[in-house]
C-alpha cells in the first residue's frame, strides 16, 4: 500500500453503522464524529487475595526495575500507553499556542505539566514493563497531533516519545527513566527525564521535569498516591520561568496536602496573592496550635482531601480536571481517555508496527480478564534469549525511530525522534510478539 492509498470497511455494531477508514497516515472511525470506547472488555481483576510484602521485603532501599513483579498488580497498559497520557489535555497546548502575551502562555502550559499529574490519582495499578524496541503510536485527529513512542533502553529502561501537532504548530518530546524505589511502607517513582513542548510559531520551547510520585501502604491499610517535589518550567526563548511546588504530605498525614488530588488550577496576580496571603495568616494565629500525634500509627494515613478549592477573587480558571467515569473504580481508576489507549479496532494490525503494544499479547489477556502470567513470562524470556544472541554475535542493539542526541534548548543527553515511523514502512521492525 503506497502512502496516498485508502480502503474503507463497514463495520455494524448495535443498532448504528459506522465507517472504518484506514489509510496510511491515520486510523479513524466516524459515526457522527469519532467513536472511542467507553469501557474495557473485563473488569478490573481482583487484588484481595495477593500481598506484595513477601517480594519487597527483601528490597528496601534497592531500584525495583529489574524485580519480578505478579502480574496481578499490573493495569492492562504499556509504560509507552502511560506515558501517551500526557496528551489527554492536549487543549491546552493550542490554546498557549493562540496567546499572544509569553507570561499568558507560560501559565497554560504550566497547566498542561499539571494535567498529566492528575491521571495518576488512584493509579496503584504498575504498567506491563515495555519489552526493548516496542512502540506505541497514538493518531488523534479529533485533538489535531499524533504521537510515537519507543522503549529505546532495556537497562536501564528508558522511554521516548514525539508528539506533533498536525497542523505544525507545536512537537512535544521527552524520555522518561521511570526510577522505583521502595522505602519499607511506599514505592517511590522518580521519573527521570526532560519534557520539552515547542511552540513553533512562537519560536518557543518550554522544558520541565516531573514530580516525584509515592505509593503508601504497600504492606497493609488502604493504598493512597502523592506528588510532591519541584517542577521548574523554563521558556528558552523569553528567559520566563515558572515554579511549582508539589508539598509533601506530613509524617503521619496530619498536614493537609492540597496538591494530593490535582482538581483544577488557577492563576492570580501576584499582589492580589499576597494580599490574601497576608489576611490568611492573620486568621490562622488566632486559631489554636493542632494537638501533637500520641502514639506510632500502622499506616500512613491518607490525608484528608478538599472537596473544593477556596478560589480568590479575581483569579482565572486555567485548568480543570475531566470527571471520570462513573465505574472508573473498576476499570483501573482509568480516565476516559485512557480506556481508549488500548482500543484495537478490527483492521487497525494491518497499519500498525508490528511491534506496537496494542499487539502485545499478555497485555491484551488482562484487559480481556485473563492473567497470562505464562504469555508475559515467555514474551521477556523472547527477549532475554534475542539479547544474548546479540551479545555472542557482538551486535549492539539498534533502535528504531529515536536517537540519543543533543537537547537543542537544554544542552543536556537526550532520545531524538529520527522520523518516517508514519511512512509505514516497517519492514526493519523486531518480531517481539
Amino acid at each position: 500500500m503506497n502512502s496516498e492509498e485508502e480502503f474503507y470497511d463497514a463495520e455494524t455494531g448495535g443498532s448504528s453503522q459506522f465507517a472504518c477508514v484506514f489509510s496510511a497516515h491515520h486510523f479513524l472511525c466516524l459515526c457522527v464524529g469519532v467513536y472511542y470506547r467507553k469501557t474495557l472488555p473485563a473488569p478490573m481483576i481482583s487484588r484481595c487475595d495477593y500481598s506484595v510484602w513477601g517480594i519487597l521485603k527483601k528490597c528496601i532501599g534497592m531500584e525495583l526495575s529489574k524485580i519480578t513483579m505478579p502480574i496481578v498488580l499490573n493495569e492492562p497498559l504499556s509504560f509507552l500507553q502511560r506515558m501517551s497520557e500526557y496528551m489527554e489535555h492536549t487543549h491546552l497546548i493550542h490554546k498557549a499556542c493562540t496567546l499572544s502575551d509569553s507570561i499568558d502562555r507560560m501559565q497554560v502550559v504550566a497547566a498542561f505539566a499539571v494535567s498529566s499529574v492528575a491521571s495518576q490519582w488512584d493509579r496503584t495499578g504498575k504498567p506491563f514493563n515495555p519489552l526493548l524496541g516496542e512502540t506505541y503510536e497514538l493518531t488523534r485527529e479529533d485533538e489535531g497531533y499524533r504521537l510515537i513512542s519507543e522503549q529505546v533502553s532495556h537497562h536501564p529502561p528508558i522511554s521516548a516519545f514525539h508528539a506533533q501537532s498536525l497542523k505544525q504548530e507545536f512537537e512535544f518530546h521527552g524520555s522518561i527513566y521511570p526510577k522505583l524505589k521502595f522505602w519499607g511502607k511506599s514505592v517511590e517513582a522518580e521519573p527521570k527525564g526532560t519534557m520539552t513542548l515547542e511552540l513553533l510559531k512562537r519560536k518557543e520551547a518550554f522544558t520541565w521535569t516531573n514530580p516525584l510520585c509515592c505509593v503508601h501502604n504497600i504492606i497493609m491499610g488502604k493504598l493512597w498516591i502523592e506528588q510532591y517535589g519541584t517542577v521548574e518550567i523554563v521558556n528558552h526563548h523569553t528567559g520566563d520561568r515558572c515554579v511549582l511546588n508539589f508539598k509533601p504530605c506530613g509524617m503521619f498525614g496530619k498536614e493537609l496536602h492540597k496538591n494530593r488530588v490535582m482538581k483544577c488550577m488557577y492563576s492570580v496576580a501576584p499582589k492580589v496573592y499576597e494580599a490574601n496571603k497576608k489576611k490568611a495568616e492573620k486568621g490562622d494565629a488566632k486559631k489554636n496550635k493542632p494537638e501533637q500525634s500520641a502514639g506510632k500509627q500502622e499506616t500512613e494515613d491518607m490525608p484528608g482531601v478538599q472537596e473544593t478549592v477556596s478560589v480568590i477573587t479575581g483569579s482565572a480558571l486555567l485548568w480543570r480536571i475531566t470527571p471520570r467515569p462513573a465505574h472508573s473504580e473498576e476499570m483501573y481508576n482509568f480516565t476516559g481517555f485512557t480506556i481508549t489507549l488500548n482500543e484495537l479496532e478490527p483492521g487497525m494490525e494491518r497499519l500498525l508496527a508490528p511491534t506496537d503494544c496494542r499487539l502485545r499479547p499478555d497485555i491484551r489477556a488482562m484487559e480481556n480478564g485473563d492473567l497470562a502470567s505464562v504469555e508475559k513470562d515467555r514474551l521477556e524470556e523472547k527477549q532475554r534469549a534475542a539479547r544474548k544472541e546479540c551479545s555472542k554475535d557482538e551486535e549492539e542493539w539498534s533502535t528504531r525511530w529515536f536517537r540519543l542526541g543533543t537537547n537543542p534548548h537544554t544542552g543536556a543527553q537526550d532520545w531524538l525522534y529520527t522520523g518516517g515511523y508514519f511512512d509505514r514502512n516497517y519492514t526493519d521492525c523486531p518480531n517481539l510478539y
